[in-house]
């Protein structure tokens, strides 16, 4: 259980990861992807109360997405090749002169069991926001929330090349990672 209180979560005492996966008739061609947010925050509320009003909000910002791994592929992805789709996700992609960071508020609070909760909330995507759902476990003095963004829910048409024989798939699997606080 997290102890009542807020809670400030950021690196280096958590982790928070994207997981981006290719599909298409060439997809062996794509590497699937790792990528680790460097400049992120999250701030919980746990209400001592009433468990359902505790609160979420996190904010990442898009710039420091950095891949940490590629697998797959027909050659290995080089330092241009990940500038390349860093430049495509900031300018083509994300557009994040305009639009920084991204940013999930919750609204909603459902504990499943004491180790499980469901925290349903607002996210916003390059000015887009609609509603998504993280799963929280805990375990081993550890948090670890799951949510799975449809790109296309929020606008976003994934990248896609070779006249759409390799593409991005539309989920992207993102992953929250902390340390359970031992103090309010």
């Amino acid at each position: 259980m997290i102890p009542a209180g807020t809670h400030a979560f950021s690196p280096p005492n958590g982790q928070l990861m994207l997981k981006v996966f290719r599909e298409g008739m060439a997809a062996r061609m794509g590497h699937d992807l790792v990528f680790e947010v460097r400049r992120w925050s999250a701030k919980l509320v746990v209400d001592p109360e009433e468990l359902s009003r505790s609160t979420l909000e996190a904010t990442a910002e898009i710039s420091s997405f950095d891949i940490v791994e590629a697998t797959g592929g027909a050659k290995a992805l080089g330092r241009g090749d990940k500038a390349d789709i860093k430049k495509n996700i900031e300018e083509k992609i994300l557009d994040t002169r305009r639009f920084p960071a991204i940013s999930f508020n919750s609204t909603a609070v459902e504990m499943i069991d004491e180790r499980q909760a469901r925290i349903a909330g607002e996210l916003t995507i390059a000015g887009t926001a609609r509603p998504a759902t993280m799963d929280l476990k805990l375990n081993d003095g550890r948090a670890r929330g799951t949510m799975t963004v449809i790109q296309s829910q929020w606008g976003i048409k994934p990248f896609s090349a070779m006249m759409g024989a390799l593409k991005v798939r539309d989920a992207v699997e993102v992953i929250l990672e902390v340390p359970i606080p031992t103090g309010g």
